[in-house]
């Protein structure tokens, strides 16, 4: 009830509902609402990226509950240069040599010597190169082994009917039995579809080094039966292996070769490489379960052959994989060498 003062110095009884007020309240909220709501819509019409940021900071939050996200487009203007994040495995496909900028020499200036494998390199006009050394890892590169009593018998009966080659193998562990006497292991390996070709094609026109951080017991009795042609020049095993503060297991190429200009080495691992990452192609891993990769003979064995024809792999490398900064975006420092 409320009392209104009437024109004759009377007043007037006025019955006002004790609702009206929640009512009143409630379309105000509405009305905020639908403000919020056309915010929104703006922003989102607008591609404004901090929608998700206004969301939050509406409801109450000072502080974004979401992770960091990658700068956007629009930060070029920043002081900090973004680093290079395209880093990718070799494609399932060839790229185009042409994007690669790893394309030979004109024809007409490429000895007819070029390729052989007569211990020279290809020849670009009157230089000689020296003979590219192609560095291959084994496990998951070249191969994929399972110990056999570990090895799921669907897997094996499928990799088999679908045609990938294979073999077993009894390796010595450096573990040994309860007697005393050496663990013998018992192995099935699978062979990357086209290697026995890989190898024979690629020995034509460079040195081939098997370098494994594999024990020698495990490895070695495994590439005699891959490399019956002895095709390998030099076989290198764990113990070849250095330890960084960062990673363990690596492969320095300098005990390979102190000219890197014409050292690759191609790994699924490419920690592997850490301290050469200008010299290192990161291949994709390959396992029983995908008996119908061609990276060998489809991707890797033309790479390697336009970089056959390079005088220091090095700047196409890093033209098409950026290794050392994403090494940098992994921790690692990298000393270029």
């Amino acid at each position: 009830m409320a009392e209104l003062g009437g024109g004759g110095g009377g007043r007037q009884q006025v019955w006002v509902s004790p609702n009206s007020s929640v009512v009143v309240e409630a379309w105000r909220g509405i009305v905020n609402w639908l403000g919020f709501l056309l915010q929104l819509c703006i922003q989102i019409l607008r591609g404004t990226p901090s929608v998700a940021q206004m969301l939050l900071s509406y409801v109450g939050f000072g502080q974004s509950l979401l992770p960091a996200a990658s700068p956007s487009r629009n930060a070029s203007s920043s002081s900090t240069p973004l680093p290079h994040r395209s880093f990718k495995r070799l494609p399932v496909v060839e790229v185009p040599l042409q994007e690669t900028d790893m394309s030979p020499p004109a024809a007409g200036r490429i000895s007819a010597r070029a390729g052989l494998g007569d211990g020279d390199g290809a020849t670009i006009g009157d230089h000689q190169l020296e003979k590219l050394t192609v560095v291959l890892d084994l496990d998951e590169t070249l191969v994929s082994a399972y110990e056999k009593s570990n090895l799921p018998p669907n897997l094996r009966t499928r990799a088999i009917e679908a045609g990938l080659k294979w073999f077993e193998i009894e390796c010595i562990s450096d573990k040994k039995e309860i007697e005393g006497r050496k663990k013998i292991n018992y192995v099935t390996v699978f062979e990357r579809p086209g290697l026995q070709e890989f190898l024979t094609r690629v020995g034509e026109f460079a040195h081939l080094v098997l370098f494994t951080a594999g024990l020698e017991g495990y490895a070695r009795p495994l590439v005699d039966k891959i490399d019956i042609e002895n095709r390998f020049c030099l076989r290198l095993y764990r113990p070849s292996t250095v330890s960084t503060e960062h990673k363990e297991h690596v492969k320095d190429l300098l005990c390979v070769s102190k000219n890197l200009r014409r050292v690759v080495i191609v790994d699924n691992n490419p920690f592997s490489f850490l301290l050469q990452p200008l010299n290192g192609i990161p291949c994709v891993p390959f396992s029983a379960g995908q008996p119908y990769d061609h990276q060998l003979l489809e991707v890797v064995l033309p790479m390697l052959r336009q970089l056959s024809y390079q005088k220091d792999v090095r700047p196409s490398l890093y033209q098409r994989f950026h290794m050392p900064e994403w090494f940098q975006m992994h921790g690692i420092p990298t000393a270029l060498t």
